[in-house]
């Protein structure tokens, strides 16, 4: 039987008080969390080459055994140059998609290596400059992926629209890595991604809910993300089609919502829930 999964992206939020938690501060946040939730996404390790074991320990402690983590690997992975300062010409990345990196961070990771959904490599928008063309990421990643340490669950994100392929889906597939569907960022929307890779997608899909327009919105909401300042009716109506086709086609889907979304990313879930898209397993997928 599938499993559908609906969290948000990240947690501490104080201003969640009355819809996740039971007052501002003062509390462990993540434990009230999963207590609504079965699952959240994780980004802080994304500046970072190694967990801190401290954090690891506490997060394995905050949550049942059956909640899941899906994990943003560090973008010391994922970037082609390493960062630069201003005005300097660009160098090369040595830690791009290095196994030896991602070794020592997932050894970090293994007191919550049964809590672990997925483990995401994001990419985020590749020009020439950075990578000569589709064919040479993919053979970078095929390769990266191939010698990847076993025994845990990876996810991959591009933020180039044109190339969501058959053959990067057919890669992702022939290391049973999942895909990562991202609604924002210049993307296409993930329903026609979807639609376009159906048959092509293996195991578990992560769905993260990103608006195109970041900045603005936290001016919009002044960092109180309590209210729905954006509603995006349509998009989320699209999106929970496609999350039942997934559902139906076999695949346990994270459905990651992220405040910048329409505003609060707790509300946008209750939205969801009101379209039939709830926490649990789905045995016909509605």
């Amino acid at each position: 039987m599938v499993r559908l999964r609906v969290g948000t992206c990240s947690w501490k939020y104080p201003s969640w008080a009355g819809l996740v938690y039971s007052r501002s501060e003062g509390i462990d946040y993540l434990a009230e969390y999963a207590r609504k939730y079965s699952t959240v996404e994780v980004d802080q390790w994304f500046w970072t080459l190694k967990p801190s074991p401290s954090d690891v320990a506490s997060y394995r402690a905050a949550v049942p055994a059956d909640f899941r983590f899906t994990i943003k690997a560090p973008n010391a992975l994922t970037l082609v140059h390493a960062p630069k300062k201003k005005g300097a010409d660009p160098v090369a990345n040595p830690r791009f998609l290095s196994t030896d990196v991602l070794t020592e961070f997932l050894a970090g990771l293994e007191p919550l290596r049964p809590l672990t959904g997925m483990v995401m490599l994001q990419f985020g928008y590749l020009n020439r400059t950075m990578m000569p063309s589709p064919a040479a990421f993919l053979e970078a990643l095929d390769r990266f992926l191939a010698s990847a340490p076993t025994g845990w669950p990876y996810a991959v994100e591009i933020r180039n629209a044109g190339w969501l392929g058959e053959r990067f889906f057919a890669q992702l597939r022939s290391h049973g890595a999942g895909a990562v569907l991202l609604q924002g960022y210049w993307m296409p929307p993930v329903a026609e991604v979807h639609d376009r890779a159906e048959g092509l997608l293996t195991g578990p899909v992560v769905v993260r809910l990103h608006g195109p327009d970041r900045s603005g919105m936290e001016e919009r909401t002044g960092g109180s993300w309590d209210r729905i300042v954006e509603r995006r009716d349509g998009e989320l109506a699209s999106v929970a089609g496609m999350v039942r086709r997934l559902l139906k086609g076999g695949h346990d889907v994270f459905l990651n919502v992220n405040n910048h979304f329409e505003g609060s990313a707790p509300l946008t879930i209750g939205r969801l829930a009101a379209l039939g898209l709830v926490d649990g397993e789905a045995g016909d997928a509605g």
